[in-house]
C-alpha cells in the first residue's frame, strides 16, 4: 500500500473494489499511533483517523512527559503489566529511533511523618510489581541526593529508574512508520457517528463515510462518546486539568532527579522535574472539570503550583518562567485503564489511559492486537518496518547547530533561525520535507522546539513563517 496521508478537502480513499477497511483506528494520539504502528506490520487495510489537524494533538502533547517504571501502579492491574512491558519496549524503541530519553531517577520525597511512615508501603508495593531497585533513604541521604531542596523532608523513597522522554517525537515516530507501513492517517477527520452492521461498520466523519471491518476506539477524552455510538454505556471520561509551569534553562542546574510528592487519590501530586530539552517542569494540578476542552492556566491553578513548588525546591521560584500550559487527563473515576473488546461488534475500547499512556503505549499496542483476535480477526504474518531515525530534540544530544562536518556538507544547518532553542533552517526545512510535515506553527515548534524558548517565538517568529509560508499560527 502506498503513503496516504488525507487532510480537510481532500476526499477519503476508496480501496480497491469499494472494500472496507479491515481496522481503524479512532484518535491519533500516543496510545493510536502506537496501535497504528503495529497493525501496519501486518498484511491488513488500515486506516487512522483523527479529528483535529495533527498527530498528538491532545492530552499527548501536554503532559509530564515521564518514562515511568510503574513502581506505584496497583499490583496486578492490566495497568502494571502494560506499564511495566511498555516501559521496556519505549525505551529500547527510543534507543534505536533517536527519541530523547535521559534516565535522571525520582525521589518520591516525604515532608511529615504521615508521608514518611507510607514510604514502606510503596516500597512495598514497588516490589510487587517487579521493581527491586527501590530504595528509602534518610533525611541526610536525601540533602545529599539533592542539596537545593527545602527545609524539612524527612527521607524519600529512590526509584532510580525513573526517566524523562520527549512526549512530541514519541506519537511523531509511531504515526511515521505507521503511514509509510501502508497506515491511511486522515486528519481533520472527526467521528459524528457510527452504524454498527453485521459485517461492516459505517463510520459518519466530517469528511464523508468510512466504512471498516473492525474498530478501535483511542479517542483519548472521547472514548466514552464513541463508545456510546456502539451503544455502550460502561465507562464515562471526566476531564482532569492538569497545569504545568516550564522554567527557562538556567534552572537546570537546581535539580538533579524527578522530585515526587506522596501520591493521594487525586493523582501523584505536584512533582518538579527536569526535561528533555533542558527546562524544568513544575506540576501538574489535578482539576475535576467537565469541560473537555478547558485547557487554559488560570491564576489560581498557577499560583497553587508556586507554593507547592517553594516548598519542594525554594530557588526555583526565583528563575525565569518560559512558559505555562495545561493538558487534560482522561480519568475515568477508576484506578485501570478501561480496555475491553467486543467480540460481537469487533470492537476493541481502549479507555480511561492516564498519565501512564505514554510509556505503556507500544504495551497497550500489543495488548490490542490481541483482543482484536479474540474479536476475529485473522491479521496474518508479521513483518518487520522500515528503520527510522528521528530528528535529536534532546538538550544531552549534540544538537545540529554544534555538528560542525554536518554543516560543513549542508549549511543550512549552520543557520539558527530560533535562538532559544538553537533550531536551524535545515532542520526546520527537513520538518517540513518529512513524511508527517507539520501544517501549523504549533506542529513545527513539536518537531523541532522552534519557537519555545524564552521569548515565545517573538523574535523568530517572522522568520519561521516566512520559512513555513502556508504554515498558519
Amino acid at each position: 500500500m502506498r503513503q496516504t496521508v488525507t487532510t480537510a478537502g481532500d476526499p477519503l480513499p476508496v480501496l480497491p473494489g469499494g472494500a472496507p477497511y479491515d481496522v481503524t483506528v479512532i484518535g491519533a494520539g500516543v496510545v493510536g499511533t502506537a496501535i497504528a504502528r503495529e497493525l501496519a506490520r501486518y498484511p491488513l487495510h488500515t486506516a487512522l483517523v483523527e479529528a483535529s489537524d495533527d498527530i498528538g494533538n491532545g492530552t499527548s502533547k501536554a503532559n509530564t512527559a515521564i518514562l515511568h517504571t510503574g513502581f506505584d501502579a496497583v499490583p496486578g492491574s492490566l495497568e502494571a503489566r502494560l506499564v511495566r512491558e511498555g516501559q521496556r519496549k519505549l525505551s529500547a524503541y527510543a534507543a534505536e529511533t533517536g527519541i530523547p530519553v535521559e534516565r535522571v531517577g525520582a525521589l518520591l520525597v516525604a515532608w511529615d511523618t504521615e508521608q514518611l511512615g507510607a514510604l514502606p508501603g510503596l516500597l512495598a508495593k514497588a516490589e510487587a510489581n517487579g521493581y527491586h531497585a527501590a530504595r528509602i533513604l534518610d533525611a541526610d541521604e536525601v540533602a545529599e541526593r539533592e542539596p537545593l531542596l527545602g527545609p524539612g523532608a524527612l527521607g524519600a523513597l529512590d526509584v532510580p529508574g525513573e526517566s524523562v522522554i520527549c512526549p512530541w517525537t514519541t506519537p511523531l515516530a509511531f504515526a511515521t512508520q505507521a503511514v509509510r507501513g501502508g497506515v491511511h492517517l486522515h486528519l481533520d477527520c472527526p467521528v459524528r457517528d457510527i452504524r454498527p452492521g453485521a459485517a461492516v461498520h459505517t463510520l459518519a466523519t466530517g469528511r464523508g463515510p468510512l466504512r471498516t471491518r473492525f474498530l478501535v476506539n483511542a479517542a483519548g477524552l472521547y472514548a466514552d462518546e464513541i463508545d456510546r455510538l456502539l451503544g455502550h454505556d460502561v465507562f464515562t471520561v471526566t476531564p482532569r486539568r492538569g497545569q504545568l509551569i516550564v522554567f527557562d534553562k538556567l534552572a537546570r542546574d537546581l535539580v538533579r532527579h524527578i522530585l515526587l510528592p506522596v501520591p493521594t487519590a487525586a493523582g501523584k501530586g505536584v512533582l518538579i522535574a527536569p526535561t528533555v530539552f533542558g527546562n524544568v517542569l513544575l506540576g501538574p494540578t489535578a482539576e475535576e472539570l467537565d469541560d473537555k476542552t478547558a485547557t487554559g492556566s488560570t491564576r489560581e491553578g498557577l499560583d497553587l503550583l508556586r507554593e507547592k513548588g517553594r516548598r519542594i525546591l525554594p530557588r526555583l521560584l526565583d528563575e525565569e518562567v518560559t512558559a505555562v500550559y495545561a493538558g487534560l487527563r482522561a480519568a475515568t473515576g477508576q484506578e485501570d485503564y478501561r480496555i475491553q473488546e467486543y467480540p460481537d461488534r469487533r470492537y476493541v475500547a481502549v479507555g480511561g489511559i492516564r498519565s501512564t499512556g505514554l510509556t505503556a503505549s507500544m504495551a497497550i499496542a500489543d495488548h490490542v492486537i490481541a483482543l482484536l483476535a479474540r474479536t476475529g480477526l485473522d491479521p496474518g504474518d508479521p513483518t518487520g518496518l522500515e528503520p527510522l531515525t528521528m530528528p535529536g530534540l534532546g538538550e544531552a544530544g549534540r544538537r545540529p547547530c554544534l555538528d560542525a562536518e554536518l554543516i560543513a556538507r549542508d549549511p543550512a544547518y549552520g543557520t539558527v533561525v530560533c535562538h532559544c532553542e538553537r533550531v536551524t533552517a535545515g532542520e526546520i526545512r527537513d520538518a517540513l520535507a518529512s513524511t508527517l510535515p507539520p501544517r501549523t506553527v504549533a506542529g513545527l515548534a513539536r518537531r523541532t522546539r522552534a519557537g519555545n524558548g524564552r521569548c515565545q517565538g517573538f523574535h523568530c517568529g517572522a522568520a519561521l513563517r516566512a520559512l513555513t509560508e502556508g504554515v498558519q499560527p
